[in-house]
């Protein structure tokens, strides 16, 4: 995890030089798990975001944070502007090298005497909370932790707070002597770096590699097959970023692999082991920590708001499928018809040698080139002429049968592809209005329940912008996120000289190269196949086949679902899709 003990450390460093002595003007909590507070100090203003999300805790002084703020504030907020807000903050300290922040206020209570209230901040994944203490005693916490989640430790109000079970493991910042350091390493079974984040308070394996990185040793051997003299050098490496650390002295660096344009890690100290890849530093913490949380926060929020819908969107797939498969059985059994048309027939031509009571009769198949004999079933309770009737009949019904079943895998199969449509939007979004964008139109189509007092809104263009990528020609390529998108480039965007693109039969986004009827190069049409490939549902899959034609040559059949169409004069090109070449049309200038 980055955000471990040096991380804490230097991050209260920072807190402290830049908030304490504060004034917290306002309180706000925009999530069930996250809290913001808007402090002024030295004439500047501060937003201090607290988050006790179990994929995502943190704590950072925020420059870019716009989430929306509840109409009616949760109780836990009430909480806070109660006792806190208008308090001065008096310290703010990490807690014995572990990853929990502990800010001191100074406030009035209710008697108008001063008393100080504690903040805990603890940042240990799913077990992340935020607890308000005075006088040792619980006010209240974000998440509630009863005897019945629990045994070993409950947060309740009025209980007395008490600190995580300490880890068995050494705090580095008070040191430790270079035998003891040699003989824990050898004494470990396993690789190094895996010895020294396991025995050592506050390392993470990021840390722990570095440190053998520096001191050019393979951090996944073992300790007991080096040298006195090598292990030496680590612990002359170890002690050193100690020092600097107790001295406040930090390098906080973000790491992002330029080939996928994605945070790989970031840290408060210099991560050499990962040279060859795009460092960004930054002389502040909190704002390397915004950067890496940005992206993953919005992603698990989205994941969090749409579980709902997505489980029923899920429920409606699987009896779409249950479906599907039910009326193809149907439907093979109806091409088998005229089999039972011929029974029938050949029951009538030999009806004299049939007598009620038999169960089957063997006769020639004159229907059949090779006239072969055939065995036909027979019904012993009816008459030779009723058993002959009985096929017909079957005959009959399966022929109707298969117009109404092919009308019906139709319907299916178009509710089928939407749906998956859908759910593929919902892993595109960006931002909330797409999601919105999303929800707003399963309402209206009746896929999902509208909220109370609901307003549809009205069918416009979409306030957010489709994808946009240069080919490494020029062309520019739009691909569409959601289906409200894809409609708009479609059918709005696209001149009928450009060429369209999607998947062949599977789920994916409208993609679109502004050619203006110009001739597109083979590796313009070959880049824009791999966007149209990597944003549809197989994404992982290799090649991948994608239809591409004119887009006069798409039509939208009247009354069809948002984000459908039908195509024709299409050719097909097959593509493996690959993150690194989305990245590079994306950066493409």
């Amino acid at each position: 995890m980055a955000l471990d003990g040096l991380v804490i450390h230097s991050l209260a460093h920072e807190l402290t030089t830049k908030l304490v002595g504060g004034k917290i003007d306002r309180v706000h909590q925009p999530e069930n798990d996250e809290l913001v507070l808007y402090i002024r100090n030295n004439k500047e203003n501060f937003k201090l975001v607290l988050s006790s999300s179990a994929s995502n805790p943190r704590i950072y002084i925020a420059n870019d944070y716009k989430k929306e703020n509840p109409i009616k504030a949760p109780m836990f907020c009430m909480l806070f502007r109660k006792y806190i807000q208008g308090g001065i903050i008096t310290e703010i300290s990490q807690i014995n090298f572990e990853r929990i922040i502990k800010i001191s206020v100074e406030s009035f209570d209710e008697l108008k005497e001063k008393t100080t209230k504690d903040i805990y901040i603890e940042i240990m994944g799913r077990h992340s909370n935020i607890i308000l203490v005075q006088n040792s005693k619980i006010i209240d916490s974000i998440k509630r932790i009863p005897p019945s989640v629990s045994r070993v430790r409950q947060l309740l109000p009025n209980m007395t707070y008490e600190l995580p079970p300490a880890q068995d493991k050494i705090n580095p910042i008070k040191g430790t002597s270079i035998k003891s350091f040699i003989n824990i390493l050898r004494e470990f079974d396993g690789p190094i770096y895996k010895g020294i984040y396991s025995k050592f308070l506050g390392i993470s394996p990021s840390v722990a590699k570095e440190i053998c990185h520096r001191a050019n040793l393979n951090p996944n051997d073992n300790g007991n097959d080096k040298t006195r003299d090598e292990l030496s050098v680590l612990y002359r490496i170890f002690s050193d970023l100690f020092t600097n650390i107790k001295k406040d002295e930090y390098n906080p660096c973000i790491v992002i692999d330029e080939n996928v344009d994605k945070v790989i890690d970031f840290s408060c100290i210099n991560l050499s082991y990962l040279d060859g890849n795009k460092f960004i530093k930054n002389d502040s913490i909190s704002q390397i920590i915004e950067d890496y949380y940005k992206t993953k926060d919005f992603k698990e929020r989205v994941h969090q708001r749409t579980a709902d819908l997505r489980k029923s969107i899920s429920i409606k797939l699987e009896r779409l499928y249950h479906k599907q498969k039910k009326i193809e059985k149907e439907l093979r059994d109806a091409d088998n018809a005229d089999e039972f048309k011929v029974k029938g027939e050949l029951l009538t031509s030999y009806i004299y040698m049939i007598q009620k009571g038999m169960e089957s009769v063997e006769v020639a198949n004159f229907y059949d080139p090779n006239y072969s004999n055939i065995r036909i079933a027979l019904n012993k309770n009816l008459t030779p002429s009723e058993n002959a009737q009985k096929y017909f009949k079957k005959y009959n019904k399966l022929k109707t049968a298969k117009i109404e079943l092919t009308s019906q895998i139709a319907i299916c199969n178009e509710e089928i592809e939407y749906l998956e449509n859908i759910m593929l939007g919902i892993e595109n979004c960006e931002n909330l209005e797409e999601l919105n964008d999303i929800k707003d139109e399963l309402i209206k189509l009746g896929y999902a329940k509208a909220p109370f007092r609901y307003k549809a809104k009205k069918d416009i263009d979409p306030t957010t912008k489709p994808n946009q990528f240069t080919s490494s020609d020029g062309f520019t390529i739009l691909v569409g996120k959601n289906n409200k998108q894809n409609d708009y480039l479609t059918l709005r965007i696209a001149d009928p000289e450009d060429l369209w693109m999607h998947t062949k039969n599977i789920p994916g986004s409208h993609v679109i190269i502004k050619c203006a009827g110009k001739e597109v190069p083979d590796n313009t049409l070959l880049e824009a196949a791999t966007l149209a490939a990597y944003f549809s549902k197989a994404r992982l899959s290799s090649q991948v086949p994608v239809d591409y034609t004119m887009k006069k040559h798409v039509k939208k059949p009247s009354g069809s679902k948002p984000g459908m169409v039908i195509y024709e004069t299409n050719s097909t090109i097959y593509v493996t899709p690959t993150e690194e070449l989305v990245v590079k049309l994306k950066n493409n200038k």
